[in-house]
């Protein structure tokens, strides 16, 4: 008989025990967790590395900022935005004479929670392109939105003007109140009484 062959016989009625099974899936299933927990960590050494130099660099700036196109007094403007993390933005643009204008604003929202947030830039920009009235020193009133210029001086009843105004497949109720600011919608006219 060969060793091989003694071997054999002797652990041959020895069997695993049912222990022994559950430690080795066990030790397998910890290799796994630890294998995930390692790639987890290596993400979030990643995030907190691109995160840091976004902050950086937004530490340096006194936020984020960016080119955009804004529509301004019906044309499209090449502009820098700086946008904030308390939800404010500046729009810095060159005027018809090369100078440099700055028109700024922002705002907050609420989540579904209840619970408030600063505006994002894509938001910020949304408001900056919303519409705007403006009273010139002739008595004409215009409002502008995007690439629309409307004068509506003599749509005004009782201090209050209601313009529709498309965009595409995009409609917004303009309400406007004389020297009192606008609401608008893209579902109905805001009625007067309902802002400011």
């Amino acid at each position: 008989m060969t060793n091989k062959e003694r071997y054999k016989q002797a652990f041959s009625v020895l069997h695993t025990s049912d222990q022994f099974s559950v430690e080795v899936e066990n030790m397998s299933r910890l290799n796994k967790k630890h294998n995930i927990k390692v790639a987890a960590a290596a993400l979030a050494g990643c995030i907190l590395l691109a995160g840091g130099t976004g902050t950086a660099y937004a530490a340096n700036v006194g936020g984020i900022q960016r080119t955009v196109q804004v529509w301004l007094h019906g044309d499209q403007t090449t502009a820098n935005m700086t946008v904030s993390d308390d939800g404010t933005y500046t729009i810095e643009y060159p005027d018809e004479n090369g100078e440099t204008r700055e028109i700024s604003g922002g705002g907050i929202a609420y989540e579904a929670d209840g619970t408030e947030r600063p505006l994002t830039g894509e938001e910020l920009l949304e408001e900056a392109n919303s519409p705007d009235v403006e009273y010139n020193d002739d008595g004409t009133v215009w409002l502008y939105y995007k690439n629309q210029k409307i004068e509506i001086t003599d749509k005004f009843k009782d201090d209050v003007c209601y313009v529709k105004v498309q965009d595409g497949d995009e409609t917004l109720y303009v309400t406007v109140k004389y020297q009192n600011g606008l609401a608008y919608s893209n579902e109905k006219y805001v009625e007067e009484d309902e802002f400011n």
